[in-house]
């Protein structure tokens, strides 16, 4: 299974390793770009039956990225024929287009083209034709081809020639303790400030007209060297996952206005740990939290504040939101998408549906 350390992918990634290595089931990890941090490490070292390797190629996605897209697939190839696996899962789109001699599918956890248009309403500029031509590429080449939302593969299917069926298993996490008994305050966002489909900055825009305090937790640095830190929410920086976690059990609201957001596991982490969500009115968002969040178009300035600022003065409106939210997460578990995944598995296995290795 190959993953980043650079988002959410990791979370889905060591998530679903760990759940299927309790199945008994061994995963070679090979991780690409930027090293994992050191407490991203060792949480992965300590699962069962799950191996990582981690090789520094850049990204797909990233400026320049052609040469090290080359690497990257002779430096999975080795491994693959080094570990014989019976099923090889790219979380990404260029490694599919190579052949690796095994059933190899894809998990679309989003794309630069849907993006582009998701945040600047229109297609993605000619710059990005080599990074069209790769996804194009591998979508077609796949076995199959996951996603975590319906919508994503509705997106995949405007912005590329592929038209195929797909397959949805929806994103999971294993259900968190009991959360403690302590008030909940104030509003959380949590994510790459950095980047326009996230929404964040909007939020802090609103921040000096809420009744109540404003935290936003994410990495302000933007792959180009930029920042972009808030100017009127508290800026909690970028926290490891459990200081987030811990944060969100003393939070009441969680606000996500997203452009783009093909899953969003930080609102299934938030909405398990009792918040009421606000969220972007994009169709992945309403496809997984329609009745169980409120939401607000993303450039509503004016409805977010209003939004925000009912829920802190009504408690019992609040609380209502929260138990629907923490309700719908319980059907985007751990045990549900490892599920899905065994399925997909044990089918390919049993077809081998396979391009044969390059000689």
């Amino acid at each position: 299974m190959t993953a980043d350390a650079v988002g959410g992918v990791w979370t889905y990634a060591t998530t679903l390793a760990e759940g299927l290595g309790a199945r008994g089931v061994r995963i070679t990890l090979a991780v690409l770009g930027p090293p994992p941090r050191p407490e991203q490490l060792d949480a992965v070292r300590r699962l069962p039956f799950v191996d990582v390797c981690h090789a520094r190629f850049a990204l797909e996605w990233m400026p320049g990225a052609e040469r090290d897209v080359e690497r990257s697939a002779e430096w999975v190839l080795r491994l693959v024929q080094e570990r014989r696996p019976d099923v090889v899962q790219i979380n990404g789109y260029a490694l599919a287009t190579y052949p690796l001699g095994c059933p190899t599918f894809l998990v679309a956890h989003s794309c630069v083209c849907s993006w582009w248009r998701a945040v600047h309403g229109c297609q993605a500029p000619h710059a990005w034709r080599t990074y069209r031509q790769r996804v194009d590429i591998g979508l077609q080449r796949a076995s199959r081809v996951v996603a975590p939302t319906a919508a994503m593969l509705r997106a995949l299917r405007r912005e590329f020639r592929w038209k195929g069926d797909g397959l949805v298993i929806h994103n999971g996490l294993p259900p968190p303790g009991a959360p403690p008994a302590s008030p909940r305050v104030g509003v959380l966002a949590a994510g790459r400030v950095w980047d326009a489909a996230k929404n964040i900055a909007v939020l802090d825009t609103v921040a000096p007209d809420v009744d109540g305090p404003v935290a936003i937790a994410g990495d302000a640095s933007s792959p180009d060297g930029s920042q972009r830190l808030p100017r009127h929410a508290e800026c909690l920086g970028s926290l490891p996952r459990d200081a987030v976690l811990a944060r969100m059990t003393e939070t009441a609201v969680y606000a996500l206005p997203a452009r783009y957001e093909p899953f969003g596991l930080s609102v299934l982490e938030a909405a398990q740990r009792g918040c009421a969500l606000v969220l972007g009115d994009i169709s992945t968002l309403r496809e997984l939290w329609e009745g169980a969040a409120v939401f607000v178009q993303p450039d509503d300035r004016v409805g977010l504040t209003r939004v925000l600022n009912r829920l802190v003065h009504d408690p019992a409106a609040r609380q209502r939101l929260a138990e629907a939210a923490r309700l719908r997460a319980t059907r985007y578990t751990l045990a549900a998408m490892v599920d899905g995944y065994l399925r997909l598995y044990r089918a390919l296995a049993r077809t081998g549906e396979a391009v044969p290795c390059a000689s």
